[in-house]
């Protein structure tokens, strides 16, 4: 098959690769959709311990197709099934998943190798965090489950409600994506970026009731607590950029009560530096969320097939294999939110 293989920061590669035949369990998807991530653009510029542990490897997480072969035993799903398949899939026995905190179960080996024209699902991904699509679901739209998982379980387990006031900075697709399921909480929503594609979907995809221009509005501590009820402060401030420096700012905006959560991941071995009196006195929740679990998958497959959250409006463009490269390189120019990787069609 044509396949992105993935040697190292800058360094991919459209090859032809042998299709990993399915053992006990395992399923081969024929690859109809796959989605650029902000994950593997950062994989792409410097690496990434986790996600690639060994090189070459496939590249890309963000997928759906439909069930090419089944290994023996699979008893779920049979070739022709239309599916979308997660990244990972909890094990179900270690200490964080007894206690119901799958997300951090330590047997999480995450997939690879969606920009590719086959993938092989490896077992436990199959029986646990593999669904089968509704008929009238496209492949593309179904092959935002994974990024909108990892929005719904952050969303969830911030505990928005109607009528509070949420703040986000950072509106690349995820942020995009939080902002768009706060506002389907009910939530008076006000988002801050500077890329020019975001801030139109800011309004067209996420509908948010207010939008902040950085580029005009560097110092937007005002605009944000003008937005607040009595000028008090978010009910819940939401970091989706991953910088130290935008998670202190970021902090400030937050009421007292309120909560702040830091949904974008910083650079390893980052420090910040808070007001403690704030913190203490002002009784602020500080939280963040890791990756998704079966039940955020679920969910996210629901919110995109009721028509909820128009995934579709994030694509900015279709592209075949050959042209992944360009793509990573598009999105570090900031001319890109998500490509669509069409392996059979380019």
């Amino acid at each position: 098959m044509k396949a992105i293989q993935y040697y190292g920061p800058l360094n991919v590669r459209y090859e032809d690769v042998m299709v990993k035949p399915p053992e006990q369990g395992e399923i081969v998807v024929k690859v109809m959709s796959a989605l650029t991530c902000g994950t593997d653009v950062k994989t792409y510029r410097r690496g990434h311990p986790v996600l690639i542990k060994n090189v070459p490897s496939g590249f890309g997480h963000e997928f759906s197709g439909i069930i090419e072969r089944v290994g023996h035993g699979v008893t779920k799903f049979k070739v022709g099934d239309r599916v979308v398949c997660a990244n990972s899939a909890p094990c179900g026995n270690c200490f964080y998943c007894r206690r119901g905190e799958y997300n951090l179960c330590e047997n999480l080996d995450l997939l690879n190798g969606a920009y590719a024209q086959y993938i092989t699902v490896p077992a436990r991904i199959v029986e646990k965090n593999t669904l089968i699509l509704p008929d009238d679901l496209s492949f593309d739209k179904a092959a935002f489950c994974e990024p909108l998982a990892n929005v719904v379980h952050g969303v969830e387990r911030t505990g928005i409600t109607k009528g509070q006031t949420v703040g986000i900075i950072g509106i690349g697709p995820i942020g995009l994506m939080f902002a768009r399921l706060a506002k389907l909480k009910g939530a008076k929503v006000i988002v801050a970026g500077r890329n020019p594609i975001k801030l139109k979907l800011a309004e067209e995809f996420a509908h948010a009731d207010d939008i902040v221009d950085l580029t005009r509005y560097p110092n937007p501590e005002k605009i944000f607590m003008d937005f607040t009820e009595e000028h008090k402060g978010l009910d819940v401030a939401v970091e989706c950029v991953g910088l130290p420096e935008i998670w202190e700012r970021i902090f400030s905006f937050v009421r007292p009560g309120g909560t702040v959560h830091f949904f974008g991941g910083c650079k390893s071995g980052s420090t910040v530096t808070f007001d403690t009196t704030k913190m203490h006195y002002g009784d602020i929740r500080l939280m963040s969320v890791f990756h998704h679990t079966p039940q955020y998958f679920r969910q996210a497959l629901d919110y995109i097939a009721s028509g909820e959250v128009e995934v579709e409006k994030l694509i900015t463009g279709t592209l075949g294999l050959k042209d992944v490269e360009y793509a990573m390189q598009e999105h570090i120019a900031g001319r890109a939110v998500k490509f669509l990787i069409k392996p059979w069609e380019l």
